[in-house]
C-alpha cells in the first residue's frame, strides 16, 4: 500500500526594503513549518541572492512575485515595504488570507529623507551598531541584518516618493494588519481607516518595526486565528 501523500499548507513570506532578504525570516519559518506550512521566502530583485536590476519599483517587485510564486497559498505575509509589494500582487497571487506586518504604506517628505539616509548608512554599519539599535534581537537576527545590508542594492529605494501612497482601498481577501507597539507606521488614524473598510488591525505591544524579531512569541500570538 503506498504511503499517504502529506498535505501542506502554503505560506509565502515576503520581505523588502533596506535589507529585504529571506534570511530575516529564519526564526519564523520553522515555527510555521511546525504548524504544517510549507514556507516560501523569496529574495526580491536587488536583495539577498537575487540579482541587482536596472529598475526598481513596487510594481516591478510585485510582478516578480506573481511570476515566481505559486498562486493560491493559504497565507501570505508581507512586512514593511514587502507589505506594499504584496498588496499590489494579492489580486494575481490569490492567497486565502493575508497578513501585513507593520506595513510601509504611507510616506512623508521627512520619512522619505530618513529612509534614503538610512539606506546609505547600511553600507557602513557593523554588527555592534545593529545590536545597539535593536537590543532585543538574537545574534542570528543581527547576522542576518548585517548580511542583508551588505548584499542589497541601495538603488532599490530610488522609487520612494512621498507623493505615492500604497494604502489599499479595501482588502481583496481576509486581511490582518499587524502593527508594532510604537504605532509609528500604523498610527491610530490609519488603523481606524483600515478597520472602516474591512481590515482587522492588531498591535503587538512593546515592539518596533521588526515585530517578528523584537518579540517572536508576541508576533505569533497576534496571528491567532490567522495561522
Amino acid at each position: 500500500m503506498p504511503a499517504p501523500v502529506q498535505q501542506f499548507r502554503g505560506v509565502v513570506g515576503v520581505e523588502a526594503g533596506r535589507d529585504g532578504l529571506a534570511d530575516t525570516w529564519s526564526r519564523v519559518a520553522p515555527r510555521l513549518a511546525e504548524r504544517g506550512y510549507r514556507v516560501i521566502m523569496p529574495d526580491l530583485r536587488g536583495h539577498g541572492d537575487s540579482p541587482h536590476a536596472e529598475q526598481y519599483t513596487p510594481e516591478l517587485f510585485a510582478a516578480d512575485l506573481v511570476q515566481s510564486l505559486p498562486a493560491g497559498a493559504d497565507l501570505a505575509i508581507g512586512h514593511s515595504f514587502g507589505a506594499s509589494v504584496l498588496s499590489l500582487a494579492v489580486a494575481d497571487l490569490g492567497p486565502s488570507r493575508v497578513v501585513y506586518s507593520d506595513p510601509a504604506w504611507r510616506f512623508t517628505d521627512k520619512s522619505v529623507a530618513e529612509i534614503k539616509e538610512f539606506a546609505q548608512f547600511t553600507k557602513a554599519t557593523t554588527a555592534e551598531m545593529i545590536q545597539q539599535m535593536f537590543p532585543r534581537w538574537l545574534p542570528e537576527d543581527v547576522e542576518a541584518e548585517l548580511a542583508g545590508y551588505a548584499r542589497w542594492d541601495i538603488r532599490a529605494m530610488d522609487w520612494l516618493d512621498s507623493a505615492v501612497q500604497y494604502v489599499p482601498e479595501r482588502p481583496l481577501v481576509p486581511s490582518l494588519v499587524q502593527g508594532a507597539g510604537d504605532h509609528h507606521l500604523v498610527p491610530d488614524d490609519l488603523a481606524g481607516q483600515l478597520r472602516a473598510v474591512g481590515f482587522e488591525v492588531r498591535y503587538v505591544a512593546d515592539t518596533g518595526h521588526c515585530i517578528h524579531r523584537d518579540d517572536l512569541e508576541g508576533f505569533l500570538a497576534s496571528l491567532d486565528g490567522w495561522i
